[in-house]
């Protein structure tokens, strides 16, 4: 008896456990959209926060609870955007092809290191000393934090700056969030010009610095023909919403900081 009353106390406390568990569930049950779950699988699972939402899963939601668009997922690409269009039987929204690039052109040719770093070999890490080991703070610190998101491979470190391999490019974004100089932006695939630096110095500055640095001349605006680059505080940048890859912008750079890539 001694073993027996507290085993039969033990066996009844879970099974009234179980019982209140049981109406619990069914009280408190909300009915989800096997749409929701369907969209979900039909997504990547990348997680990467690109579309504007937490992770696939509230992407999917939102678009059957809050009608959000369905081409919004950049590593799924067309074949999410048409999974997801069959799947709420409508016609697939357009997905525009994107890639990341990096605004910086400051390799080991053109730029040098201020001092040497022996600490934990990342860029965040560097970018706490003093803005940075670079003579230009504002150029890529070559550690790879960037390289070390990238579940792609699209990311590779050359001649001392990241450089992105547009056909792996997945454009989820982590390199975008990972970089400490924010050097790192989504562009749509056609638009193949690019200012590849991120300078904030005035033209003597910058070129004491870097070698491949933009001077804030402003040439490249005044040959521009549709008016798709502008220079502010010293420093070049493009709209690719004018931008049509024409390349007078790069013939006219007389320090060649503008790229095709």
């Amino acid at each position: 008896m001694t073993y027996i009353i507290p085993a039969l106390i033990l066996g009844a406390c879970g099974l009234l456990a179980g019982v209140l568990l049981t109406v619990a569930a069914k009280v408190f049950h909300v009915e989800v959209d096997e749409r929701i779950e369907k969209i979900s699988e039909a997504l990547p699972q990348a997680n990467c926060g690109a579309c504007g939402y937490a992770g696939c899963g509230d992407y999917a939601a939102a678009i059957v609870n809050s009608g959000a668009e369905t081409n919004l997922c950049k590593p799924g690409g067309s074949a999410a955007a048409g999974a997801i269009a069959e799947i709420l039987g409508t016609s697939a929204a357009e997905v525009i092809p994107t890639a990341a690039v990096v605004h910086c052109n400051g390799n080991c040719n053109a730029t040098e290191t201020a001092f040497e770093f022996d600490g934990v070999q990342s860029c965040k890490a560097v970018k706490r000393f003093y803005g940075g080991n670079g003579k230009c703070k504002y150029g890529c610190i070559g550690l790879g934090d960037c390289a070390e998101v990238c579940d792609n491979d699209a990311v590779v470190i050359k001649d001392g700056i990241a450089s992105i391999i547009a056909a792996k490019c997945g454009s989820c974004g982590k390199c975008v969030k990972a970089c400490p100089n924010s050097l790192i932006s989504i562009r749509p695939l056609a638009k193949t010009i690019s200012v590849l630096c991120s300078s904030g110095d005035n033209g003597k500055a910058t070129k004491l610095s870097c070698k491949n640095g933009c001077i804030g001349c402003k040439i490249c605006e005044k040959k521009c023909p549709v008016g798709a680059i502008k220079v502010e505080n010293f420093h070049a940048s493009i709209n690719y919403d004018l931008c049509t890859s024409c390349g007078e912008c790069m013939q006219a750079c007389p320090v060649k900081a503008i790229h095709k890539v």
